[in-house]
């Protein structure tokens, strides 16, 4: 990978001081300590009372909308800019020369690896792509019509139960002050979570699961799980893994969103990463979170085609009907990552083709955030009717939804 230049941004004057606030309610004067950042202490707020029954002021401030939980030099997002980065890489430059098991990398431990720690995490990754038989037992012992969603918060939870050394606290240790642990954890969640997910997905198509190939990316794997039917010499389609992994990428990081907060509330007692993970998964799996993407994909069904939108228009302004997907709340101006994904657009259609629905979605350009989503479903479709392989078993039952999206139609799909 050629070398990238770290954006610098330029960080605020020195903003420490003291706050004087007045009590106009007592008339009594407090004085809060701000530090260099520009924050004060939440507890700081209890001394200003009215009295002996009033336990202090407290703050409210329900999603975290001016509430600041952590120092991290992680991730830096302008909202009114329209800026994203990542260890203060700007997320256009690593989506386009990165992979994103290097951004990983960078992610976790602050810099890009060399040549020689790419090798090596890579091989970690590799290593631990596979999961207990028990996981893949019980992934198929779900409805099959259950949401793959569903079916992850499930399987990451349960692999808590399959490496307890990823649990020193039931030993009175703490998991998180270990870096030889936490490096071991971070290694097999990432070889991990896309061979649950294809497994997952296959479960829904009536499909069994695929064991990972070591010798391919991380990306061609995800898609040579979902495609290849275990057969060993099948290559996934280079062009749509170098689509999938730049998606990974734009997506592998965006401060204290909803799943990143839950996830730090559960391991901050101490718990497994898993099942830290699995409740991050489940906050994702919220429509008011990454289940709006899903959202976006359901109302653009609905819709149907160009000449439907009128009438869905008229009753969104009517309240009959919810409009889907208008942008994520922090950007005030654009989001990075849509921009990036445009570029991405001719690429993908031009090896999937047209469909109706892509019309539609062109039709409402704010929602170019939800890209991934809708490029990510298409790369799978695409991988699923290639050379007419689509095997599905006792469809009859399945959501009319779930069968549309998957371009079966209302009638039971052949099964040979």
């Amino acid at each position: 990978m050629a070398p990238l230049a770290q954006s610098t941004v330029a960080p605020p004057p020195n903003l420490k001081g003291a706050l004087t606030v007045v009590d106009e309610r007592t008339g009594k004067r407090y004085q809060i300590n701000v530090s260099e950042e520009g924050t004060v202490k939440a507890t700081d707020l209890k001394k200003i009372t009215t009295g002996k029954n009033d336990k202090g002021l407290k703050l409210y401030d329900p999603g975290y909308l001016n509430t600041a939980p952590v120092r991290s030099s992680i991730c830096y997002i302008d909202g009114d800019e329209g800026i994203l980065r990542y260890r203060g890489y700007p997320i256009e430059e690593l989506a386009e020369s990165s992979t994103f098991i290097e951004v990983a990398y960078l992610l976790m431990y602050g810099n890009l690896p060399s040549q020689s720690q790419l090798a090596d995490w890579e091989f970690a990754v590799s290593q631990h792509s596979a999961v207990p038989q028990a996981i893949l037992d019980i992934i198929q012992a779900m409805p099959h019509d259950a949401h793959p969603m569903g079916v992850l918060v499930s399987a990451m939870s349960a692999l808590s139960v399959f490496h307890p050394d990823a649990n020193p606290a039931l030993r009175g240790q703490d998991l998180y002050k270990s870096k030889q642990v936490r490096d071991k954890q971070i290694a097999r969640i990432l070889g991990k979570a896309p061979t649950i997910a294809a497994a997952a997905y296959l479960r829904l198509a009536g499909r069994p699961p695929v064991l990972p190939s070591s010798n391919l990316s991380y990306a061609e794997n995800f898609l040579y799980m979902l495609d290849s039917l275990g057969n060993r010499a099948y290559k996934p389609n280079p062009r749509l893994a170098r689509v999938i992994d730049v998606l990974f990428i734009l997506h592998a990081e965006h401060e204290m969103n909803c799943s990143t907060a839950a996830a730090r509330h559960l391991a901050s007692s101490g718990v497994d990463v898993y099942t830290a993970l699995a409740g991050a998964v489940g906050a994702l799996y919220g429509p008011l979170h990454g289940g709006a993407n899903e959202a976006v994909l359901k109302m653009l069904s609905e819709i149907g085609t160009v000449d439907n939108i009128p009438e869905f228009i008229e009753g969104v302004k009517n309240r009959k009907r919810k409009m889907s997907g208008f942008g994520h709340r922090v950007y005030k101006n654009y989001d990075p990552r849509a921009k990036v994904i445009r570029k991405l657009a001719e690429e993908v259609f031009s090896i999937v083709g047209w469909d109706p629905l892509i019309e539609v979605f062109f039709c409402f350009p704010y929602i170019l955030v939800f890209f991934f989503f809708f490029f990510f479903f298409w790369v799978i479709k695409y991988s699923l009717e290639k050379r007419g392989r689509i095997y599905i078993k006792a469809v009859k039952t399945w959501p009319t939804y779930h069968r549309t999206l998957l371009g079966l139609g209302t009638k039971e799909p052949s099964t040979h």
